[in-house]
């Protein structure tokens, strides 16, 4: 994906990080580049605020019960190729 504007940060960069960057796995650096990008980018801001909501929703329904590292892999996949096959 990409919105067609120059960035610091490519779009498609920005969206793999996005849920690192929601989970705070990021050095401060990183997140203030991804930050910038979603200031400048709409497509992305928007996708980020999918993304948020999605994750809000999740931790709403099943915040009490960890999820296993292969339940979460298996979604961060799934994303992936949704988002393959939108671009």
């Amino acid at each position: 994906m990409s919105c067609g504007d120059p960035h610091d940060k490519d779009c498609r960069e920005v969206l793999d990080l996005v849920y690192n960057y929601l989970d705070g796995e990021l050095d401060d650096s990183s997140s203030d580049e991804i930050r910038v990008h979603l200031d400048e980018c709409s497509p992305c801001l928007k996708e980020y605020d999918l993304d948020k909501a999605v994750k809000a929703l999740v931790a709403k329904h099943c915040g009490c019960d960890p999820v296993p590292a292969d339940l979460r892999a298996k979604v961060l996949d799934r994303i992936n190729q949704v988002r393959s096959e939108l671009s």
